[in-house]
């Protein structure tokens, strides 16, 4: 006859191993049901109901380095569609559609868009080699940003020889724009002097993740295309907005593919 003590152990191996079974049954139940398609049909249908950008989730929409966005990568990198990454993205399409309605997002506040590049890099950087533009570019990175920054001015993204940023007050921006401009005259790297180009308009831009879009960024970035080297050109809208007094402003022509026709441009100097 066994021994009370065997029984005992007997059970309680029984148990644990009935324990985890029916654990791992739990978790198999709660995979299917996460991947079921109809559930997964209806938690993107109450998305489609919810405040927000019901497409949040893509890579544009959860750029940046804000808490929201942080979850966001991480709901993203889930692979494969699920209700849980559903439901996670729905919660966070809603905290973003909050954080827009107080002011910190989509299109309802006023802000300069300024997009800078160096005229003919793309050519010059061909015949240099990789290690001499490089280095063009960290003097030039130093000139532009530091006038952006010290102006109030928020660096969005860097584009290769040049960048976009943005501002909360007008006069700001253009005159970091001139210091910017400035400042990359005196650098000279090889023999070469590089020459910046600037362009800004004023606007509400979307701010999707942590970038803007939308018909004013393209815009302000058309009016930068159209700048000749060491010119800062401004936009109309913009233009209003300054003090005439600070600035001298000279009408320039300006056409550009999908810029609105009614557009005026002007090159924009210090007095």
């Amino acid at each position: 006859m066994p021994s009370p003590f065997a029984i005992t152990e007997g059970i309680s191996v029984v148990s644990k191993s009935d324990g985890v079974s029916r654990w791992a049954r739990v978790k198999q139940k709660a995979s299917e049901l996460n991947q079921s398609p109809s559930l997964l049909r209806r938690v993107k249908t109450l998305r489609r109901s919810l405040p927000g950008d019901d497409d949040y989730g893509d890579p544009l929409s959860v750029a940046g380095h804000e808490p929201a966005q942080a979850l966001g990568q991480r709901f993203s990198h889930e692979s494969g569609p699920s209700s849980v990454r559903e439901a996670g993205m729905g919660a966070l399409q809603v905290l973003q559609a909050f954080s827009e309605s107080r002011g910190r997002g989509r299109g309802d506040r006023e802000l300069t868009i300024l997009f800078v590049d160096l005229e003919g890099f793309s050519e010059w950087s061909l015949e240099v080699g990789d290690d001499t533009a490089v280095e063009l570019l960290r003097e030039v990175g130093r000139a532009v940003e530091r006038p952006i920054t010290d102006r109030g001015g928020k660096v969005v993204k860097r584009l290769g020889d040049g960048l976009m940023a943005v501002f909360p007050h007008p006069r700001a921006a253009v005159l970091a724009a001139l210091s910017a401009t400035k400042g990359v005259q005196r650098i000279e790297v090889a023999g070469h002097r590089p020459s910046l180009r600037a362009g800004l308009h004023l606007g509400k831009p979307r701010k999707l993740g942590g970038d803007y879009f939308g018909v004013d960024v393209n815009l302000a970035a058309r009016v930068c295309d159209a700048a000749a080297g060491g010119e800062v050109l401004i936009t109309d809208a913009l233009s209003e907005r300054l003090d005439e007094d600070g600035f001298a402003l000279t009408r320039r022509s300006f056409k550009a593919k999908g810029a609105p026709k009614d557009v005026t441009v002007y090159a924009a100097c210090a007095k």
